[in-house]
Order: structure tokens, then sequence, then C-alpha cells
């Protein structure tokens, strides 16, 4: 039995247990607004988003389509076009192409959510009535730049480049790829250690900032030996030139780590195998502080310093640029394998039974 989204029933049981974990303390902040009501400005919105070219205009359609897992942000991370025009009353359906699944969609003002879903030709309607912009996401993908909008009617937006940007792999020009990697000072004057404002509290092998400048590429270790265990970063902070490529590389030990920042917009797959690989590309200035995610409370933190911030905050790092290049696997071919909040979907799947009775059935509008 198909409902009106045209999702069949004997899946949706198994795709409102995904849907349940991976959005709660998500989106729910984010409150019901009108579409109206939310910020015209798009720049900072997709300036992670690599498949961001424009607005696409679709007026004068009744109905438009945009793909699920369309090739972006490194993998099938994206949505095609990411951001659209259309006139009120038109519908927007969202197609699933089967790739880098499980995704949904999930307006960020609360108005629709798609159930969580992995296969081809699937669909997900909502029908845009008022003139305004419509923010949404996948909810696992989203730090990943997995994001779109939807502009109806003549609504103004501004689309200008935000301040920080992610780029296919080995796409970085030269315009953009910043530090010559020369003298490591990466800014005028006598370095200066940073104040990590208690980051490193409790991490075992945090002995303060490691110089790495004056290298074009610097690894650090995702599950070397600290906080008893295998359950830290080596060295868990480092010093590198604007422009340096910083790759991690796991260890294979302690299961399964990622990479997740905490000032800036970027995560890794959840990853635990030995060789496995994650890069990012650092241009600007500044302290970017990053975690894995299920052993943060263990101590699992490290932090990169981009040139000389000069004593600024720690906690700012708002002078940085972040081209993310490859996530590369054992082999050498691009992982793209989904992370869908594991934590949360683990405990929720407890309740499965209890969840499943109370959460009724509804249409996409």
């Amino acid at each position: 039995m198909n409902s009106d989204d045209g999702i069949d029933e004997g899946r949706r049981t198994v795709m409102k247990t995904l849907a349940i974990g991976a959005t709660v303390g998500g989106l729910s902040a984010a409150g019901a607004a009108p579409a109206s009501a939310q910020s015209s400005d798009l720049g900072e919105w997709f300036s992670n988003v690599s498949n961001f070219d424009g607005v696409v205009d679709e007026t004068g359609k009744d109905e438009v389509t945009v793909d699920v897992g369309s090739q972006a942000n490194n993998g099938a991370f994206g949505f095609g076009p990411p951001a659209v025009r259309v006139d009120p009353g038109t519908t927007v359906v969202w197609e699933w192409t089967g790739e880098g699944t499980p995704h949904n969609v999930v307006a960020e003002d609360g108005s629709f959510e798609s159930d969580m879903i992995t296969e081809a030709g699937a669909t997900f309607t909502h029908t845009f009535e008022e003139a305004g912009v419509t923010k949404y996401v996948c909810v696992p993908h989203q730090a990943m730049g997995m994001k779109g909008a939807v502009i109806v009617g003549d609504f103004e937006v501004d689309v200008s480049a935000g301040s920080s940007t992610a780029t296919p792999a080995g796409d970085v020009s030269e315009e953009t790829s910043g530090g010559d990697g020369g003298d490591g000072s990466g800014g005028d004057g006598e370095f200066v250690e940073p104040d990590y404002e208690g980051w490193f509290d409790g991490v075992g092998n945090f002995d303060g900032t490691v110089d790495r400048t004056g290298q074009d590429e610097v690894t650090i270790e995702v599950g070397a030996e600290g906080n008893d265990g295998p359950f830290a970063f080596g060295p868990a902070a480092v010093r590198v030139d604007p422009g340096t490529k910083v790759v991690w590389e796991w260890t294979g030990k302690g299961g399964q780590h990622n990479v997740a920042g905490e000032t800036h917009d970027f995560e890794s797959e959840m990853q635990g195998s030995e060789g496995d690989t994650y890069a990012l590309q650092f241009d600007g200035q500044g302290v970017v502080k990053y975690a894995c995610t299920p052993h943060k409370a263990a101590g699992m933190k490290g932090a990169i310093v981009v040139g000389n911030p000069a004593g600024a905050a720690a906690g700012g790092g708002g002078g940085i640029d972040l081209f993310q290049t490859s996530l590369w696997g054992l082999v050498g071919a691009i992982v793209a394998a989904p992370f869908v909040a594991s934590e949360v979907v683990a405990r929720r799947r407890r309740k499965d039974d209890e969840d499943e009775r109370r959460l009724p059935t509804h249409s996409a509008d």
C-alpha cells in the first residue's frame, strides 16, 4: 500500500525508526515559522555546499523535481539542484537516487519532514503556497553540506559567498589555497600559544601545541593511545601554516571514531579500519576545535592552530576557510558509507515498538 508521498508502507516501518533517532536534537529547536519569516541570506547557508552554483529558476512549472543523493560534498551527499525558485502553488518532488543513503528531507522551520529513505525512485512531496524562502537539510549529512532551499515567488535572497567553503576532491584553486608554507610564521610576530578555554581539560595526551609549520601535509592519528585507551588524537593540538592539508589517519584501534568540528562545520564518516583517512585543507588564521563524537566525553578532542592567531580567543576561529578534500579508504576509493547518528539511533531502537504506535501516518503536506 502506498501513501500520498509514494512510499511503500512496508518500508515505512523501518524508515520511521531511523527518522526518529536522526532528528532528535537536530532541528527541533528551530521552531515553526512561516517561510517568509526565514532569513533571506543564503550565502552562509550554502557556504559549505560544493554543488551550489546559484538559484535555479524553475518558475512557470506546476511540479519541480529535486534529486536526493546527488554527487556533491565528496560523495552522494547533495540535493540537485540545491536551490530552486518556484511559483506559489508549485509542488516540489524530492526523488531519491539510491546513492549515499539513507537520506531524509527536513525543513529548518519544521513545516515538513520526510522519512529516512534508502530506495532509488522513492519520492517525497510538498506544495509551497506562500512567497518566501524555506531552507532544508538531510539531517545525518547536514554537516557534510547536504542542504537546500526553495525560494517561492519574487522573494529576494542574498547568495553572496559565506566565510567558509567546501570544494570537491582535488579542486582547490591557487587563489584560495593560501600560504606558502615557507617561514612557518603563519602571521606577523612571535607565535603565542592559544587560550583553548578549557577545551583540553581532562585530555590525557595533551601536552601543548605541536609545531608542524613548514609542512604541506600533516598527519594526525585517530585512535592514538590516550585517555585510558586508544581514545585520542595524536598529537592532540598542532600548529600548521595556512594552506596546509591535514590528514587524519585511523589506527584501527578503539572501535569506530569520527572527526567532527566543534567550532566549524565539518564531519567525517564514522570509520574503524586501520589506514582509513579523512582530509581537510585549512586557510586563513585561527583555531579549529574538533572531537570524536562517541568518545568526546572520554577526552578524545583535538585542535588545529592555523597560522598565528596572535593570542586571539581560541573559540572563535572565524578567519578560517575549510577546503574539504578526499575521504579515502584503504584502497584509495572514496568512502561513501553514510553516518546516521548511530548513537541516537541505537538508543531509540530499544523503544521501536512504542514509537511506532505513537507516530501517526501523515501525508507529505
